[in-house]
């Protein structure tokens, strides 16, 4: 069976028989079994039986399921493929060539190798037909929810006509293990993501051997506790039909989610790999793959694709330009007056002139800047479409409640709020999937501390160059009484170590509202660092904030010749001014330097940065926080290079040395 010729508004059409012989679907399984073992040989590193076994379901989905225009990778109705076992990655390489997405046999040949469009795990942005980064294990599986949370939202503000398309994926048992993947499947369930289909590939082998050394969890019943549609195709992976007629049933389904399993063997139909935990890694050497493509009936020839095997994938890849095209026209109808809205939902951005909306904090105010944050996001959000927003069970804590929102659920799949529930790891990982999938600007936040549970998403965030917003409040030891398990020390240094993560703590409420601007109108993943704690409106920030903000950092105070600067960041901005002042009474002239963001800074021209903090001039650092890294901008630094305690926070932030006298006191000593 083959996709319908046209689009429609379900995509549940019936479908018509197909005319590949099946002996032409045979070779084309087998031509991609031999692909499979020959990149990864010529290689020397890669992963083999995975993609061998794999090879019919994979015919199935690029020939029988998938909605997709291979000369139109970016079609936004387009269905999306998930391989959550990136470390299987030739096979979707294969199948990317074989279909027209513009790989050619000469992108496998150089397979792993410097600077090839065939990197060892697929990569978003850099492969056409990649959606997303997989790798490690379970994190695919979390983006392809928030893909599925993505789609059902956009479904649900603009209409079938416009988006109405399902997630499919591959998972191992890899990613079964890991346990973001059982926060995810909790969240999807609970959700009712009914366009969310993954096929489980359960071949009951590991690095270390079987499966059942470390894994005897019954799929079925845990998936089905989880509120998924589950189907046991136990002995199929072989079986197009059941396959197929399987993914059929599940597409159906609008109400849950849908976990297919399929009992495969790794490595088949290899004589002497078939089942065995070798075929894992790298088993197949020169004599296994003469062996195994004997077994196959094809020729001992390295790369071997001949006409018939790649005219038919190509007609497979070419079939969607018909669904496309119809698509198009729908949807121009659909969204007819509201153009500008779809627009500035696909760049995750405003409508025009939204920033007028952005909020003035004014001298004598005092909000914690996640306070601050709450109101910029309620200012802005009706000019801001895209924007999605919810906190792991700390969305009133973090800044992060739509007042007057619709819940995201079952019954509402349109709304803005989404409560991810306790569940740090896969929000982070659902928050990096929805911004991949497009349509949405997906903030989620939760306090500073528990960002350790979140490191893997937001590295794959800034790998994957993904518009996500990762919102973190309670940003240092003003947390207070909570003590230190509360309080983050290292965790904002920590992030600044991720290349293309913009990390950007603001000193204020007018900082807070440059920053959303920057991040709206930006294109890069953002860490947001909030205080708990109050914090006044600085002088300077109403009018100087937009600027310095976004090139990183300012001069928030400034004197005609300062003998030394003071440089920090958050809430302890607040401590430098003061210490300036205090300095000042004294009569040292000294600088006060804004930091928020220095990712930002570092990206300005040289003669910027020196005439900020100009090389030679004393200066000291303020951030409650490990110091380690200041000594790239500062000669002396007042931080916290020790666990905080339990006590109010002034009084920790006093105690531990985050004060004005303590930070002029160091100052006067370099001078």
């Amino acid at each position: 069976m083959s996709p319908a010729d046209s689009d429609s508004s379900a995509n549940n059409d019936q479908v018509t028989e197909s005319t590949i012989p099946a002996e032409l679907e045979k070779l084309a399984i087998n031509v991609i079994r031999g692909l499979s073992m020959d990149a990864p040989n010529k290689a020397k590193s890669g992963h083999q039986g995975t993609a061998m076994a794999l090879a019919p379901l994979a015919h199935v989905l690029w020939t029988r399921i998938m909605r997709f225009d291979a000369a139109a990778p970016l079609w936004p109705n387009r269905d999306r493929f998930v391989l959550s076992c990136g470390h299987a990655s030739i096979l979707q390489y294969s199948m990317l060539y074989l279909s027209g997405y513009g790989l050619e046999l000469d992108d496998l040949k150089e397979f792993r190798q410097w600077n090839s469009l065939t990197p060892g795990h697929p990569e978003v942005h850099h492969t056409a037909g990649v959606e997303v980064t997989t790798g490690p294990l379970g994190q695919g599986f979390a983006n392809g929810v928030g893909m599925a949370i993505a789609e059902q939202s956009l479904r649900g503000r603009f209409g079938a006509d416009v988006i109405d398309h399902h997630i499919y994926g591959i998972v191992s048992d890899g990613d079964l293990s890991e346990g973001v993947s059982h926060e995810a499947a909790s969240l999807a369930g609970h959700l009712g993501l009914g366009r969310l289909v993954y096929i489980y590939d359960d071949n009951h082998i590991s690095i270390d051997g079987p499966t059942e050394l470390s894994l005897t969890d019954d799929a079925v019943k845990r998936f089905e506790a989880y509120g998924w549609e589950v189907i046991d195709l136990g002995e199929s992976s072989e079986d197009l039909e059941a396959m197929e007629q399987a993914i059929l049933r599940a597409r159906d389904n609008e109400d849950q989610p849908s976990l297919i399993i399929i009992r495969s063997h790794i490595g088949y139909p290899s004589p002497t790999h078939t089942d065995d935990p070798a075929a894992h890694g790298l088993a197949f050497g020169d004599a296994e793959i003469t062996a195994a493509k004997a077994a196959m009936g094809l020729p001992d020839e390295p790369f071997y694709v001949p006409s018939e095997v790649l005219s038919m994938y190509r007609e497979s890849g070419a079939r969607g330009a018909m669904q496309r095209v119809d698509w198009e026209q729908r949807s121009a109808a659909a969204l007819s007056g509201r153009e500008a809205e779809w627009e500035a939902s696909l760049s995750g951005t405003g409508l025009p002139g939204w920033e007028d909306l952005l909020p003035t904090f004014e001298l004598g105010e005092k909000p914690a800047t996640r306070a601050a944050s709450q109101s910029v996001l309620n200012a802005v959000r009706s000019v801001v479409p895209s924007l999605m927003a919810g906190g792991a069970d700390l969305t009133g804590n973090v800044g992060l409640t739509l007042k007057g929102s619709d819940i995201l659920s079952r019954d509402d799949r349109g709304a803005e709020q989404i409560y991810f529930g306790i569940r740090e790891h896969a929000m982070g990982s659902a928050l990096v999937g929805a911004a991949l999938h497009g349509g949405v600007l997906p903030a989620g936040g939760t306090f500073l501390v528990f960002s350790d549970y979140m490191r893997p998403p937001v590295r794959l965030a800034a790998i994957s160059n993904a518009k996500v917003v990762f919102v973190w409040s309670h940003d240092s030891v003003g947390v207070g009484e909570d003590g230190p398990t509360h309080q983050p020390i290292e965790q904002v240094m920590s992030l600044r170590l991720i290349p293309n993560l913009q990390v950007i703590r603001p000193a204020d409420g007018n900082e807070v509202a440059a920053a959303w601007r920057h991040i709206i109108n930006g294109h890069a993943p953002t860490a947001l660092i909030l205080s708990r704690q109050n914090t006044p409106i600085l002088e300077g920030t109403a009018a100087l904030a937009s600027e310095g903000v976004a090139r990183g950092g300012y001069k928030l105070v400034d004197c005609a010749d300062p003998r030394g600067v003071i440089v920090a960041t958050g809430t302890e901005v607040a401590v430098a001014v003061e210490a300036a002042a205090a300095l000042g009474n004294e009569g040292i002239a000294v600088r006060v330097v804004s930091l928020p963001c220095w990712e930002l800074f570092d990206d300005q021209s040289l003669e910027y940065r020196e005439s900020v903090l100009p090389p030679g001039l004393p200066t000291v650092s303020v951030e409650a926080g490990v110091t380690l890294g200041w000594q790239r901008y500062a000669d002396a630094s007042v931080g916290i290079d020790r666990f905080g305690a339990s006590a109010p926070g002034n009084v920790v932030m006093e105690k531990l040395g985050i004060t004005a006298e303590h930070v002029a006191s160091t100052l006067r000593s370099l001078i």
